[in-house]
This record gives structure tokens, sequence and C-alpha cells, in this order.
């Protein structure tokens, strides 16, 4: 009976686990996909007024200055963007 218990535990284990293992799959894939959308509004910005500042993406996205900087960082490793020579304040991003 003992036995009986302890594979009915471990099979509903199994099952919940691949449960949340699928659920937790669809939530990343949707967050791959809205970032992916992100990055496409900031291109599209870039293309209609020739510039972006890490400002304007906080303000277009609504999202924090560091999530800001690590997307204007993956397009410039992808080459779709550069940055120009300026630090601080007067640094922005322009199409390549």
């Amino acid at each position: 009976m003992n036995y009986f218990i302890l594979i009915l535990v471990t099979i509903a284990g199994i099952v919940l686990g691949l449960y949340l293992g699928r659920k937790r799959k669809i939530v990343i894939m949707g967050q791959i996909q809205e970032k992916e959308e992100n990055k496409e509004k900031i291109l599209e910005h870039i293309q209609e007024n020739q510039k972006i500042t890490n400002n304007e993406i906080e303000k277009l996205l609504g999202v924090s200055n560091a999530t800001a900087t690590r997307y204007t960082e993956e397009l410039e490793r992808e080459d779709k963007i550069s940055q120009n020579d300026i630090n601080g304040q007067g640094v922005h991003y322009v199409l390549k």
C-alpha cells in the first residue's frame, strides 16, 4: 500500500512539473516577442525622427532606464543602430 502511494505521488509530481515547465515556456516566449516588438518601435522612432535618446525610449515604451539601455545595447550588437561619440546627457542613437 505504501508503494502505491509513493508511485501515485511521484506520478503527480512529474505531471505537475511538466505542466509548470510548459507554462513557463509560454511566458518566456511572450516576453521575447514583447522585447522584439519594443526594439522595432525604437527603430521606427529613429526612422521618423533620425535619432533617439534613452529618455525617449523610456517614455515611448514605458520602461526603466536600465531596460532602455539593454535595448540599445542589443540593437548596437545587432549592428542596427550606433551611438554618437558623446557620453552623458548628449547621447543619442541613429540607424546604421
